[in-house]
């Protein structure tokens, strides 16, 4: 189906993306997993063109453009030709954002320049061992000091954990109230600031996911982002964005798993004939067809809504529960398109169905996102009394 929300200057846009995706970043792939990480350059030579916060003002070294089909064109065309574990989206979109929207004038004019032309990598850590999708539950504490806040505590599946020189940390800034949450930039470097190995995943083998350790961190109080007792609210206010963030790279690798397929029935044979003119294949790739454009038809509904500012939270969790409940389903079909050759690593939708697991689970799970929903339609036992 045609998406009609790109103008002529977003497709002149995203022809150079392509090139530089499948110049730059596709081919350096296979070996990017086996070292369990993506080279620095690779943030460097993505900033050069231009593609790291696009929406970040020009006196920072940004576009100043604030129009998220940019940044969703960067993100479908890394899924089609880069690499998923080349993380440019979380950099860009999930964790930048807290830095131009919180930081201050000094804190923007520090810290920015260096993320728009990927010298500084970022992250950001939510995630502890015990708390999961609970942010309430979390451990990690900051506490006042004259000059400083004081970190202590522990981070896990912290996505860029090993490359990242820049950390926004979640911690409560109160013993006695579990939403009083402070969010605090530390910097690569800093004493009592470890990173635990590299954590195995079953995919994205690409992308570096670590645990992170905090012993007597002392932040400089201008490392602090916004009130250090709203930092609950600010992750609320964020999650919107963040959300259709991951509903369009989930999309984005759906459609492409859906285009190898295809080009694959097409090619082999049995029986005979190619696998594709069997009527069970044509069913499954028209079923898929269907329930792609009917989600990428919302999802870039959702883009649109928030150019407007207009995005709410419960749009935004059913854009991200629809985009990557369906990835799933096209993913494990795709695989069994594939038969035998879908199980193996030299295929892509191999690694693709792998890759793909996580993202029902990250940015909160699909059980949550039924939660906000349904909380949203009046079903909130919260308030029965």
């Amino acid at each position: 189906m045609k998406r009609t929300i790109f103008e002529p200057e977003h497709e002149q846009f995203r022809d150079t993306v392509r090139r530089f995706f499948q110049n730059e970043i596709g081919p350096n792939a296979e070996r990017w997993r086996e070292q369990g990480h993506v080279d620095r350059e690779a943030y460097v030579k993505a900033g050069e063109l231009g593609l790291l916060l696009t929406w970040a003002d020009e006196k920072y070294g940004g576009a100043g453009i604030s129009d998220l089909r940019y940044e969703q064109i960067v993100s479908e065309e890394n899924m089609r030709h880069g690499d998923p574990g080349f993380y440019i989206h979380l950099h860009s979109n999930l964790v930048a954002p807290y830095l131009g929207h919180l930081g201050n004038d000094e804190q923007k004019a520090r810290w920015l320049p260096d993320c728009i032309s990927g010298n500084k990598i970022l992250a950001i850590a939510l995630t502890e061992p015990h708390a999961g999708s609970d942010l309430a539950a979390m451990r990690t504490t900051a506490v006042e000091e004259d000059d400083c806040w004081v970190l202590n505590g522990s981070k896990t599946y912290i996505s860029n954990g090993q490359l990242a020189d820049l950390v926004i940390v979640a911690a409560r800034t109160s013993k006695t109230e579990k939403h009083r949450v402070g969010l605090f930039v530390v910097e690569a470097g800093q004493a009592g600031f470890a990173r635990g190995q590299r954590l195995k995943k079953m995919g994205l083998e690409s992308q570096d996911t670590s645990e992170l350790f905090f012993e007597d961190v002392r932040v400089p109080k201008e490392n602090v982002l916004g009130d250090p007792e709203r930092g609950f609210h600010y992750l609320t206010e964020f999650l919107a964005g963040e959300r259709i963030v991951v509903a369009i790279a989930a999309l984005a690798a759906a459609q492409t798993a859906f285009d190898l397929t295809l080009d694959y029935v097409k090619e082999r044979g049995a029986f005979g004939r190619p696998i594709g003119m069997f009527q069970n294949s044509r069913f499954e790739l028209a079923r898929m067809r269907a329930e792609i454009d009917t989600v990428q038809t919302f999802v870039d509904q959702c883009v649109m809504l928030q150019n407007d500012r207009a995005l709410d939270g419960d749009t935004a969790a059913a854009a991200k529960l629809m985009a990557t409940e369906l990835e799933g389903t096209v993913m494990d079909r795709c695989v069994q398109l594939h038969g035998g050759a879908g199980y193996m690593k030299e295929y892509r939708i191999c690694r693709m169905y792998t890759d793909a697991r996580v993202s029902r689970i990250f940015a909160g799970t699909s059980e949550i996102m039924l939660e906000i929903i349904g909380r949203g339609l009046g079903l909130d036992e919260r308030k029965l009394n």
